[in-house]
């Protein structure tokens, strides 16, 4: 029988209460929005742009410049093809192992495939077309935009698992780069990114919920593994 000791015995008891009502709750919310949003664009007036979508995408091209497209290119290699849904996230994956925290790599893992899961979900159901002024070659379907949930997802994911303000900011401003990037490449409407955002920010949390406890039982476990302590120990000894 295996001595090691279930991490939810070592989380703090916020951490043991959350999942008892309001992140279900919020990310059903969340994911609620997302879908109901979707519904009225496509239901509306037949996917078309709304007058919001329409104002910001005259403003964009109004101001595209080779710099920012430059940027919105690389954001475009990052959310997706081989750097986006294979490099980093195995890259993160491989961080949690090593860190010996595999409910982390497990809780990761399983948001990042259900967020893109629910994206195809949603492009095939609503069918909305992408706005005619592209930079980018795209896949069918505008709502929502698959770019921004993976970042939304990634970046809440990172800030639930290392609880730092840094990291919440990194992830945020991460996120609306990738918002601003894809409606700058005409790859989507203003509101396929909010889309984006709310399902990857719903699923994240909706995910986390159930096993908030585990997570942060696991992170104060994994801070106190015996290789931390001589590798802060050899670090002391090299300072005297």
């Amino acid at each position: 029988m295996s001595s090691e000791k279930p991490p939810e015995t070592a989380a703090a008891p916020a951490a043991r209460r959350i999942a008892r009502r309001w992140p279900l709750v919020s990310a059903l919310v969340a994911v609620a929005l997302a879908f109901g949003l979707g519904a009225l664009i496509v239901y509306r007036d037949n996917g078309r742009p709304l007058r919001i979508d329409a104002a910001w995408m005259d403003e964009i091209i109004e101001h595209r410049a080779p710099v920012w497209e430059y940027l919105s290119l690389a954001m475009n290699f990052l959310g997706a093809g081989i750097a986006g849904v294979v490099v980093i996230p195995v890259l993160i994956l491989a961080a949690f192992l090593l860190l010996r925290r595999k409910w982390a790599a497990g809780y990761f893992l399983t948001a990042t495939i259900v967020s893109s899961g629910l994206v195809q979900v949603l492009k095939n159901l609503f069918g909305r077309a992408r706005p005619e002024d592209m930079l980018v070659t795209s896949d069918f379907g505008s709502f929502p935009s698959g770019h921004v949930a993976n970042a939304a997802t990634m970046a809440v994911c990172l800030a639930i698992l290392f609880p730092r303000v840094w990291v919440w900011l990194a992830g945020a401003l991460y996120t609306a780069v990738m918002m601003v990037s894809r409606t700058y490449l005409g790859a989507h409407w203003l509101t396929d990114t909010i889309g984006g955002l709310l399902l990857g920010v719903g699923v994240a949390v909706l995910l986390w919920a159930p096993v908030a406890a585990k997570l942060d039982g696991e992170r104060h476990l994994a801070a106190q593994h015996p290789s931390r302590g001589r590798i802060r120990r050899r670090n002391a000894g090299k300072d005297a």
